[in-house]
């Protein structure tokens, strides 16, 4: 069971220093994976959540995440092949399904699959690349004019269950869990770092792990992080990005349908059976980084977009006939981005900036925090791919 502390301000000024070896800020997929990685190395780790884990105005609520393979770059097909047996653990562990599979297709005109497919070859991940007529035969709930790269191996992930399982994991081997714990300060003392909350409670922790998603940009500043470090940090761009949940025409089911990426010239979209949150009757579809820019993730106001919901439905009318084309649901999400799209993962003296951002991060989760366990405790910091370093 996960201890969960109250946080008035007179309780919490009241309490001694809560002392730990590890705080982890943020308890969404990836500090939720690290701090499950940490305790479970026999670490102390108190995870610190402004709210609840995987709240709705965080990165990791929600039932729909795609979980897919197929990438251009090999970094981050072999990054997948590792994660996924990584997911089958934390399914075990857990006791629970976390992963729906479904399948995912790739296509239009400024898509790569035939790059795609080659990395998937490398890889030895099962996959089809199909002409337009062929891939029309088996899906025709779309509409192909170009390639199709099919693989059988993707699935969608249930963001917010995988998050409860693994807090739920970190607590059974000791982590504690802070709710209501908004990170105010990070100081450097001699014998590692004071944390104050917005209440004023104190963490002390001799090292500190920053899973904070949208809310990076503005905690980076709190951080008690070397000139140089913060300096040398890619941007972080933070988007509010909407999602629309289109009907299947009648007799469509969400069994039938896979994940997709289309991309021509105008936009790219993605789409995913919605699960929960589209009452298991629509396929969730989004523009990726088609949403307002944001300064930070505390100015999100879950407002969506017209203009981004007529190029969405007009992309559905137009490349899946086989959705109605008028969302009978629609929400916002938060996306962080770098410029190049990589993750940020790195550490600098006793503070490690955990960022598996940029849109595709989720279906990483589990060997994230393998990774940001190993570069906090010093156990494998080599095995952190270098573009994910900010300091090289």
């Amino acid at each position: 069971m996960v201890a969960v502390q109250p946080t008035s301000n007179s309780w919490s000024r009241a309490l001694p220093p809560l002392t730990s070896q590890y705080a982890v800020i943020g308890a969404g997929l990836a500090g939720s994976a690290t701090a499950w990685q940490l305790a479970s190395r026999g670490h102390e780790v108190v995870l610190l959540e402004q709210a609840t884990p995987a709240h709705r105005g965080g990165s990791s609520h929600g039932s729909a995440r795609i979980l897919r393979y197929a990438y251009a770059d090999h970094l981050y097909a072999r990054m997948m092949v590792r994660a996924r047996p990584l997911w089958d653990e934390v399914e075990r562990s857990a006791g629970r399904e976390l992963i729906t599979p479904t399948g995912a297709l790739d296509f239009g005109a400024q898509h790569q699959p035939e790059h795609m497919a080659r990395v998937l070859d490398d890889l030895g991940v099962e996959h089809e690349l199909l002409s337009a007529g062929r891939a029309t035969e088996r899906w025709p709930g779309f509409r192909f004019d170009t390639p199709v790269l099919w693989h059988p191996g993707a699935g969608v992930i249930h963001a917010q269950a995988a998050v409860e399982a693994m807090v739920g994991l970190a607590a059974g081997h000791g982590a504690r869990l802070e709710t209501g714990w908004q990170v105010a300060s990070a100081a450097r003392e001699r014998s590692g770092y004071r944390l104050v909350s917005a209440s004023g409670a104190v963490v002390e922790a001799e090292r500190v792990v920053v899973c904070a998603g949208g809310w990076l940009p503005d905690l980076l500043g709190e951080l008690a992080l070397p000139a140089g470090f913060r300096s040398a940090m890619p941007p972080l761009i933070v988007r509010q990005e909407q999602a629309y949940h289109f009907p299947y025409r009648t007799g469509g089911s969400a069994a039938a349908w896979p994940s997709f990426i289309f991309k021509d010239e105008h936009i790219q979209v993605y789409g995913l059976p919605g699960g929960e949150d589209a009452d298991f009757r629509g396929q969730k579809v989004a523009e990726f980084n088609g949403g307002k820019v944001l300064p930070s993730a505390a100015h999100q106001d879950q407002l969506v977009d017209p203009a981004n919901r007529r190029r969405v439905t007009s992309c559905v009318q137009d490349n899946v006939p086989g959705l109605e084309p008028d969302p009978y649901a629609e929400t916002t999400c938060l996306f962080t981005s770098t410029p190049d799209e990589n993750f940020v993962l790195d550490r600098a003296d006793g503070i490690t900036v955990v960022s598996p951002c940029s849109g595709h991060g989720a279906k990483f989760a589990p060997l994230v925090g393998v990774l940001a366990a190993d570069l906090a405790s010093a156990a494998d910091p080599a095995a952190v791919p270098a573009e994910f370093r900010v300091s090289g």
